[in-house]
């Protein structure tokens, strides 16, 4: 939804794209928007695997990498001149510009993928949220009687449709409202689930948990160890989202001051913000129910009372996940609508936009494409179908953050630091660098294959469509 322009020169910047009016505030509110989703839910099952002192200690060293390769990045948004130089309007951009060849074309495999993934795991995640309300108000009229089994399949539906009709918003510009509308629901869940495991704490006046996690003897060796690797990968997807930082800070208004600056300044209140967060409900949820805690901290506590309050942190989380799957996806769906139009520019069906007026609001319109109808709405329905085949959250974040982590978040931002500064080899900036980049390869390899041995696990006893809660 637009406003319709009264004078066109004025909303399109010097390059002929519209205008940005992104500030540090709303660029702050997208970042938010993307990191605090589903993976703040399995923080304290992930401190459970590792303990107290692994656990937090894993946490801060991802909010660490992951501030200081989002800095280099924010850096690779212009070439050349920071303030006059060429915009690069995508993530791949950026890599085009800096590195090119071969590079590009694993870039852009690694980054559409994974925001293929991410839409499926939101759409889980949405779920379980939505049972929960269905369980615990089921709970409360029946006095815990009944069961309260329900499927999954017809909220990740609803959930499918709404998508589709949000889909349509064209880009990250006219998302600035959604995004800001679900920071906020991410801040309440994120403290309704802190606060109930502080009230728990509270009532039984025990700290739960141990500095080592659930201990050998409660589960195998082996499935210790296993466990323990996808617990870093799911905390690694929680802090996976820099693979769409350039698209997000090309919302950013001209300077000044630069677009660079502005990003970094958003970065770093994010970053606070979200690493707070994460460390109070990770740890506080750890606490409270100790090594049983749950894969969802929500959907998984023991008591339903006051069931109100845990519906609204569950109605939250899918308001906030809804938001989070456009911020994520919308770069997909550019590419490949440009994709087309680079192809294909003289096709009516994807060229073509019809203006439909809303009736009561005279200076606005919403202009719907015909191509970009078809093909989002294709794209929902994809990731939707595939999240009711394969329902497993916990494993599903664990691959992600695996997969994300390393090149998307370590690997690419740093090579492009390295070749837009052309850093000299061998000098400390360059070792440094490499030594970062080596490390986290290993740590991705680690929860990759923690993760995949938990999926084999669990797809054993899975049945595809008749999953319920």
């Amino acid at each position: 939804m637009v406003k319709s322009p009264t004078n066109q020169v004025d909303d399109l910047d010097k390059d002929g794209r519209p205008k940005r009016t992104g500030t540090i505030w709303t660029t702050s509110a997208h970042i938010i928007t993307a990191v605090i989703g589903s993976g703040v839910l399995s923080l304290a099952w992930a401190i459970a695997q590792l303990g107290w002192i692994a656990g937090p200690s894993v946490m801060l060293m991802f909010a660490l990498v992951n501030y200081y390769t989002a800095s280099l990045l924010a850096d690779c948004y212009r070439s050349g001149d920071p303030i006059h130089g060429k915009r690069n309007y995508t993530y791949m951009d950026a890599v085009r510009s800096n590195l090119g060849g071969l590079q590009v074309r694993i870039c852009g495999l690694f980054q559409y993928v994974n925001l293929f993934g991410i839409g499926i795991g939101y759409t889980i995640a949405t779920s379980i949220s939505m049972m929960a309300i269905h369980r615990s108000n089921c709970f409360h009229k029946s006095g815990r009687k009944k069961a309260c089994h329900t499927s999954s399949n017809t909220y990740m539906i609803m959930f499918g449709i709404i998508e589709i009709v949000l889909s349509q918003i064209p880009g990250l510009n006219q998302l600035w409202w959604l995004s800001i509308v679900a920071s906020v629901m991410s801040f309440t869940y994120s403290t309704i689930g802190l606060a109930l495991a502080v009230a728990k704490v509270a009532a039984t006046g025990i700290v739960k948990g141990s500095l080592t996690g659930i201990p050998v003897g409660a589960i195998t060796q082996t499935e210790k160890i296993w466990r323990s690797f996808q617990a870093i990968g799911d905390i690694a997807f929680s802090y996976s989202y820099s693979f769409i930082l350039i698209e997000i800070q090309d919302t950013i208004k001209s300077p000044p001051p630069s677009e660079a600056t502005a990003m970094k300044k958003a970065n770093l209140i994010s970053t606070l913000v979200t690493t707070s967060f994460y460390m109070l409900c990770g740890c506080m949820g750890y606490a409270a129910v100790g090594d049983l805690a749950p894969g969802n901290l929500l959907t998984g506590f023991a008591f339903y009372n006051p069931f109100w309050l845990l519906d609204i942190a569950n109605i939250a989380v899918v308001v906030h996940l809804l938001g989070a799957y456009q911020v994520y996806c919308q770069p997909i769906f550019t590419f490949i609508e440009k994709l087309a139009s680079t192809n294909f520019p003289e096709s009516k069906f994807i060229t073509k936009e019809i203006k439909i007026r809303i009736p009561g609001l005279r200076h606005y319109d919403c202009n719907v494409g015909l191509f970009r109808l078809v093909w989002r709405s294709c794209f929902v329905v994809t990731t939707t179908v595939i999240a009711m085949l394969v329902p497993l959250f916990n494993d599903v974040l664990g691959i992600l953050g695996a997969l994300i982590f390393w090149p998307l978040t370590v690997y690419f931002p740093i090579e492009m630091f390295i070749a837009q500064k052309k850093i000299e080899k061998w000098s400390s900036k360059w070792i440094f660098s490499r030594l970062l980049s080596v490390f986290c390869l290993f740590i991705s390899i680690v929860a990759g294959v923690g993760s995949i041995v938990g999926v084999t696990l669990d797809l054993k006893a899975l049945k595809p469509f008749k999953i319920s809660y």
